[in-house]
């Protein structure tokens, strides 16, 4: 499992280029892939809704735009200078607020929350089950849990995809960031993640039921749901 201070000021350097480096090293599938979440989420029809590892605040700024129903949004994550630069692009009159903590250790009471989203998150915890346990705490009952995550990838295109994350991922990212380590571990961390039906397992493992994992761009990332019964 990552090592969480390691994991904290990676984030922290790579703050201020973060967005740019999403953009150009998904090709822009990033987007496609956040609009899928908050399709999933505004099914929900959520009124409080929890985004774990919310980082520069894209998906709950995409979550804000497309769930009406959502009157509270709540951008939680436990790197600072990314809050920072969710708090900079945060327009005014925004219904959402982005605090500081620990997904392994939410600062709030037992069913705070309609819906919890995560994107590209799940994979940098210390303690999956933990973290699966935590989000399951604050949910309400029938409340939805959201899992965006990189994934494996269909077989007969793994090889091309891993040739891509071990040599022109980490070059690329070098380039833009100026932290090619940062971007070895993502690919790193990408290589041993379960695949979407071994996660899916750990959700059903963390007591969600109706859980579903559907695949996006080849397998390579994966939408998860879940829901919380009682």
């Amino acid at each position: 499992m990552p090592d969480s201070a390691a994991v904290n000021s990676m984030f922290g350097r790579i703050a201020g280029r973060y967005d740019l480096a999403n953009r150009l090293l998904s090709g822009g599938r990033d987007l496609g892939w956040r609009r899928r979440l908050v399709a999933a989420a505004g099914r929900a029809q959520p009124r409080e809704l929890l985004d774990l590892a919310t980082g520069s605040g894209d998906v709950a700024f995409a979550l804000e735009r497309g769930v009406p129903s959502a009157g509270r949004i709540v951008g939680l994550d436990f790197c600072l200078p990314m809050l920072a630069e969710a708090e900079r692009k945060r327009p005014a009159g925004s219904r959402i607020s982005f605090q500081a903590g620990d997904a392994l250790a939410l600062p709030f009471s037992d069913g705070s929350f309609d819906a919890v989203t995560i994107a590209f998150g799940l994979r940098n915890l210390a303690d999956r089950s933990r973290g699966l346990a935590e989000m399951r705490r604050v949910l309400r009952p029938k409340g939805r849990l959201l899992v965006l995550e990189f994934s494996q990838p269909s077989a007969w295109f793994r090889p091309f995809y891993l040739a891509y994350l071990r040599h022109v991922l980490p070059w690329l990212a070098g380039r833009v960031t100026g932290e090619r380590a940062a971007y070895a571990y993502l690919n790193e961390s990408i290589e041993v993640f379960p695949g979407r039906e071994a996660l899916a397992g750990e959700l059903r493992a963390a007591g969600f039921a109706g859980v579903t994992a559907v695949p996006l761009t080849l397998g390579i990332v994966a939408l998860h749901e879940g829901e919380k019964v009682s």
